[in-house]
């Protein structure tokens, strides 16, 4: 599981000047530096399903003879992409019962999400484990002001915790808007990003900052980084996530690939709750606490909430259950995916009581319907769902059968 934390690196990695980090990006701007062929990403992606496998398993589990598979992974491991994890039994049994596991110097990437008033970054290794998390005071609406502020957050992190000598994969940038017809660079955008609209982000935001960028929706990030969660992406191919933050999204895997659409739009629910109606949005929960006489001005003020206003917020979620369990079920209908996953900006004690809540409707609905139904997960990372995944988008074009 990806896990924040804000530790040195370790002492082994050499400390690598930013500078230096950008221009062997601009290699290939807005592309992988890492390039593989399909039999090698399904080797990748076993691995990251399973944890560890020695090479014997992966050959049963993907259908390959031996001598297929001793020459995937030797050139996975000339790569660094994956790493031997040595035993007592494998040394006893030869080199085909070494289990191999995703290596975390394979590469790294940055994530960077705008919220309201702050931004966020997240630095991870190629497993996705977190090698440095920042938030900093931010409010302007242009996408080269953030270009800006990014720098300089990266070049305090590097200062501060110093960064692996190694492939870097590149930076992804959640947005909280929808793409226009034809490009996915170019977004609908809600107020506060304003400068946003209908610009070629990617390349406004690369050439900024001299890195290749990928740009997408914030709700169809924080689903890539539910995904790659610890039991889920080893249990399920396709799942659905329903992310409520400020407002209401949604983002779908399907068959272990981020499912976008024909126009980049697949998973916005929003549309199906109307701004001018009651949501299962932030914003309208600090609405329904403000009319109480609650003093709130953020999503991060609930959950110093929870016991004062219980029932209160009770009450709310019990409503905003309602209102998606008729989006789970569409979602299902379409999708037919293995899990549904609730997450979103929202408490996490707030997400699990929604996400139990729906579970209890599915258990007690009488359709007659005898196939299987999706299980229903709360997140375990929230709100920085976003931003993790926006760091994974670099690593997934590398891992996917597709890349994004």
């Amino acid at each position: 599981m990806v896990v924040m934390t804000a530790r040195p690196i370790r002492a082994d990695f050499h400390l690598f000047d930013i500078a230096q980090i950008y221009r062997c990006a601009m290699a290939r701007p807005h592309r992988p530096l890492i390039v593989l062929n399909e039999p090698q990403r399904r080797v990748l992606m076993q691995l990251r399903i399973e944890g560890a496998a020695p090479r014997t398993r992966l050959a049963h589990q993907l259908g390959m003879n031996g001598a297929t598979m001793t020459r995937l992974t030797q050139s996975l491991l000339a790569l660094g992409l994956i790493e031997e994890r040595e035993t007592v039994d494998a040394h006893t049994r030869g080199r085909p019962m070494v289990p191999l596991t995703v290596s975390g110097q394979g590469g790294w990437a940055i994530g960077a999400a705008p919220h309201p008033g702050w931004l966020e970054l997240v630095i991870v290794d190629f497993r996705g484990r977190a090698l440095a998390h920042d938030a900093t005071p931010f409010d302007s609406p242009d996408p080269r002001v953030f270009a800006q502020v990014v720098e300089r957050r990266l070049a305090a992190l590097a200062a501060t915790h110093g960064f692996m000598r190694g492939k870097f994969l590149g930076m992804g940038v959640a947005v909280p808007g929808y793409a226009m017809p034809g490009d996915r660079n170019r977004r609908i955008v809600v107020d506060r990003v304003a400068g946003w609209n209908d610009v070629p982000l990617a390349e406004v935001i690369g050439d900024a900052l001299g890195m290749p960028v990928w740009i997408e929706n914030d709700a169809s990030a924080a689903a890539l980084a539910e995904y790659y969660q610890d039991g889920i992406i080893g249990r399920y191919r396709s799942v659905l996530t329903l992310f409520l933050g400020h407002g209401i999204g949604g983002g779908l895997i399907a068959e272990r690939d981020l499912f976008l659409g024909e126009h980049g739009n697949a998973g916005e629910v929003g549309r199906l709750f109307p701004g001018h109606h009651e949501r299962p949005s932030g914003i309208d929960l600090l609405r329904v606490l403000r009319e109480a006489g609650v003093d709130i001005d953020s999503l991060a003020q609930i959950e110093t909430l929870l016991d004062t206003q219980g029932p209160l917020i009770a009450g709310w979620a019990d409503r905003v259950t309602e209102q998606l369990d008729q989006a789970v079920i569409s979602g299902t209908v379409w999708l037919d995916p293995g899990a549904v996953v609730v997450s979103g900006a929202l408490p996490l004690p707030l997400l699990r009581r929604i996400a139990d809540g729906l579970s209890a409707r599915w258990q007690t609905r009488n359709d007659n319907y005898r196939s299987s139904l999706p299980a229903i997960h709360a997140s375990p990372i929230g709100s920085r769902a976003v931003v993790i995944g926006a760091a994974m988008i670099p690593i997934h074009a590398v891992t996917a059968q597709s890349a994004i």
